[in-house]
């Protein structure tokens, strides 16, 4: 699998702390992306799921997972191994957060509905730097957050209504990763 980074406690991506992935690659390319240098995969995003399994589980050993955020590049490109890790984590947290430039009824491969059977919330569509308007765990107002399972509806209605949009920064080798929902026109 490809994957850029993985933080933790990601605190502005969803309630709790988070482990937050972002995988690489993504056709979409959405004009006004935070993240264009997750578009393109390359071998040195290369990395396989028992090491990110190993990862997630060394994390987990000493703190608590309130969750996880998976975002990108898209996610759903990589929909099997993605479900692949899903599968092996969820001892660890069933909640899921999982963000795609794809719309929901687009989603319609074997692989794609296996992957949305172990996510709590699917935010999809495209980022549209025109719609950016401040809209709550989204980047802009046409993507729309979809509450797939049922035993997470309170806990994200209530989330949704009390919160607003924030920015985590992380140092990571010299260089600040800036997560979360950020304004229009926002460079690094």
């Amino acid at each position: 699998m490809y994957i850029a980074r993985i933080l933790y406690p990601v605190k502005v991506l969803g309630p709790g702390n988070r482990i937050g992935i972002w995988f690489v690659g993504c056709h979409h390319r959405c004009k006004g992306c935070s993240n264009p240098e997750l578009w393109m995969v390359d071998e040195k995003y290369f990395i396989t799921i028992d090491q990110v399994e190993k990862l997630i589980r060394t994390v987990a050993a000493e703190n608590e997972i309130d969750g996880f955020t998976i975002t990108g590049g898209d996610p759903v490109e990589q929909a099997d191994e993605l479900t692949n890790l899903l599968t092996r984590v969820v001892d660890i947290s069933q909640d899921v957060i999982l963000y795609t430039g794809y719309r929901r009824k687009e989603l319609t491969s074997e692989a794609q509905i296996k992957l949305l059977e172990r996510v709590s919330v699917l935010i999809d569509g495209e980022y549209k730097e025109e719609m950016n308007d401040g809209a709550f765990l989204r980047g802009s107002s046409n993507q729309v957050v979809h509450i797939l399972n049922d035993a997470y509806c309170e806990k994200y209605e209530n989330y949704i209504r009390d919160n607003h949009n924030e920015i985590q920064n992380f140092m990571i080798n010299n260089e600040v990763i800036s997560v979360g929902i950020h304004n229009k026109g926002f460079r690094f």
